[in-house]
């Protein structure tokens, strides 16, 4: 696997785990993150093409901000505005926004109308 994602929290990474291969590492920053969680994302993440998933809020922003000087090269995905976060984004818009990123081959397209309820 050459990419890993990092969201926020658990609940976030529960939410992508719906519609991503299980193989996709998917690390938690559990908060804003300091210099030993950014240390060993840093460690877990390794070499592989890194894509932050944070919150559209104030916290999701500072927590980007942070990991952006850590991992300058990621993509940047973004949950839309009004969603409660990662967590509470729709299935259907996290498929929308990993297809944005070129993520195509790793998503587990569901049947029509087969997506679990939130």
């Amino acid at each position: 696997m050459d990419i890993a994602i990092v969201v926020e929290g658990k609940n976030d990474r529960s939410r992508l785990r719906r519609v991503l291969d299980a193989q996709v590492p998917v690390h938690c920053t559990f908060g804003t993150p300091g210099t030993r969680q950014v240390e060993r994302l840093l460690k877990q993440v390794g070499d592989r093409e890194v894509y932050l998933f944070m919150d559209n809020d104030a916290s999701g922003r500072k927590i980007r901000g942070i990991l952006s000087d850590a991992f300058p090269d990621a993509h940047h995905m973004y949950t839309r505005r009004g969603y409660p976060g990662v967590e509470g984004t729709p299935p259907e818009y996290l498929i929308e926004q990993l297809e944005k990123a070129g993520l195509e081959s790793y998503i587990l397209y569901p049947e029509p109308g087969s997506y679990p309820p939130l």
